[in-house]
């Protein structure tokens, strides 16, 4: 069984099982400081190679032509017994130079004298490109012996003799050893390798533990873990995300997001500006609006859509990051608004009309009562003098059935608030389209609810709360303007009323909605624009919408 493991030895153990980023940096950094430090060695290396070779090539080099212009070395190689002379002039010139070894051979290239004896007799080794007659320098191996040598020759200097080679003298020095280069590069070198060693091992440590606190402990994997999960979270809800720095650009968007936006594939790194952002939307976005933004949803129209809008700011240790904001598209939610609106104006007209229907029965059942049957005749043939000719109006001046119809349950339900809805003398509308009677009649009845509104709201001075509606068209325009008895539409919100998406009583109580909004849609679906203006009497909505397949139009001025 193996003994138990010391606390160091666990820890090391343990680190490199989990395979940290720390751990991974410092293996690194450790590994390219060994990388740095054996270049270092081997550039070393090569400059004392090159220098010795240089160095002692030269001193070999002259030591060989001394010895080789030695008038004792030049007689004794021409005598009978060279050896007993030279020996003595060999070892002396080893003992002084310091060199490994100095051989002299004869003209027929046998040893003659060394200072290694076992060699005499043997033939002198001859290095790579060494000619007769000439001298040559190199890297020999001599007995094992890696040496730098001098090859000299010996030339005759008498007359008998003059210019024949004699022999030759060859001196070597020992090469040194990888450790003994090291060593003599330089005195200080193995220090500075320490140093170097140390200073980057803190180095390697230092670093580690700047990323790990950059990356907030997290590891590789861990990381790599949470990009997916965004990723997956941000393109995978029907929401739009849009993130901006505290310079308002673009840090990240997903694909809901831009496309609900219009923004292009390289909107991220742009700033609102550089991609065009303005007015209302730029204003959400960048959180300028009044109030606390962070706490509610904003209606923003954006490409015929309605968007809904909610903007967090994001700190942290006091630090603001920037912010993130999420989009939902309301578009087919607005419109499912309008259609069970206009179910509930089905509903609020019956329920009007049996609310006005049960008031003329009490009265008439009162008058029955009184015995004032005479009465009761005149209170019937007022009432459906009234009826009569609202009808006659709207069917002389408003062809379109739909139209009329709305026109009719806006009537009741106008009258139950004491607000008086009357057709303009100059209104002429014919039949239209079934495609252009539906969107036609949504603007009429968001304009008309709008107008009852502000004028119920109002005082309306002698004449009462009154709403006047007027309905113009030529060949493939109509018009629609709603004049009411109300307050009227603050200045400032004038020109921004139909972009915030508010409705006349909601501005002025400063809350939300998209009446209006959608009465700007639709308008401009068609091709059209919607406008409002005060005048004397109260605010003057005109919406303007180009039509198509007009039928039975109805001059200008008709049913007058």
């Amino acid at each position: 069984m193996s003994p138990p493991l010391s606390e160091i030895e666990s820890v090391v153990v343990a680190t490199f099982r989990r395979q940290t980023l720390a751990g991974e940096m410092l293996v690194l950094q450790l590994a390219i400081v060994v990388v740095v430090l054996l270049a270092v060695a081997a550039v070393s290396l090569a400059q004392s190679e090159a220098t010795f070779n240089r160095v002692e090539g030269r001193r070999v080099s002259a030591l060989a032509e001394q010895l080789a212009a030695n008038p004792l070395v030049r007689s004794q190689l021409v005598a009978p017994l060279p050896l007993q002379a030279l020996a003595p002039l060999v070892n002396s010139t080893q003992a002084q130079s310091g060199v490994t070894s100095v051989t002299v051979a004869g003209a027929d290239g046998r040893i003659v004298s060394s200072t290694d004896p076992t060699v005499i007799g043997d033939a002198l080794p001859l290095g790579e490109g060494a000619v007769v007659g000439r001298g040559w320098s190199g890297e020999l191996e001599v007995d094992g012996v890696r040496e730098l040598v001098a090859q000299v020759p010996v030339l005759g200097a008498t007359r008998e003799n003059l210019g024949r080679q004699l022999g030759t003298v060859m001196i070597g020095e020992a090469s040194p050893t990888v450790w003994q280069r090291l060593s003599g590069a330089s005195s200080y070198l193995l220090a500075y390798l320490g140093v170097a060693s140390g200073l980057g091992l803190a180095g390697s440590l230092l670093l580690a533990r700047r990323v790990k606190r950059q990356t907030l402990g997290l590891e590789p994997r861990e990381i790599t873990g949470l990009a997916e999960h965004r990723e997956a979270m941000l393109y995978g809800i029907a929401e739009g995300v849009v993130a901006l720095d505290p310079q308002h650009r673009l840090t990240l968007v997903n694909e809901m997001g831009r496309r609900l936006l219009g923004l292009p594939e390289d909107c991220v790194g742009r700033s609102l500006a550089d991609l065009g952002i303005e007015g209302r939307l730029r204003d959400v976005l960048a959180g300028d609006l009044q109030g606390p933004a962070d706490k509610r949803d904003e209606v923003v129209i954006r490409h015929d859509r309605v968007l809904v809008m909610n903007r967090m700011t994001v700190t942290k240790d006091g630090r603001l990051l920037g912010s993130v904001t999420t989009l939902r598209d309301r578009t087919e939610l607005a419109r499912l608004e309008r259609e069970i609106g206009s179910f509930r104006s089905s509903s609020e007209l019956l329920r009007a009309q049996a609310h006005e229907f049960a008031n003329q029965l009490h009265t008439i059942s009162g008058l029955i009562q009184i015995g004032e049957q005479d009465e009761v005749v005149r209170y019937i043939r007022a009432l459906h003098q009234r009826r009569q000719s609202l009808d006659v109006t709207l069917s002389r001046r408003v062809r379109d059935t739909a139209v009329a119809a709305l026109l009719m349950a806006k009537s009741s339900q106008a009258a139950e608030r004491k607000v008086r809805l009357r057709i303009s003398d100059d209104t002429a509308l014919g039949r239209l389209a079934p495609e252009d009677a539906a969107d036609v009649a949504t603007v009429v009845g968001n304009l008309v609810d709008n107008a009852v509104d502000a004028a119920a709201a109002g005082d309306g001075g002698d004449r009462g709360a009154w709403v006047e509606v007027e309905l113009r068209q030529d060949a493939s325009t109509v018009e629609i303007a709603v004049r009411d008895s109300g307050p009227g539409v603050a200045p400032d919100l004038a020109r921004e009323v139909f972009s915030h998406g508010f409705t006349t009583k909601a501005a002025q109580k400063g809350e939300r909605g998209i009446g209006l909004a959608l009465t700007r849609l639709v308008c401009e679906r068609h091709g059209g624009e919607i406008s409002v203006t005060n005048t004397p009497d109260g605010a003057l909505f005109t919406a303007r919408m180009t039509v198509s397949h007009l039928t039975d139009t109805v001059a200008e001025g008709a049913g007058r």
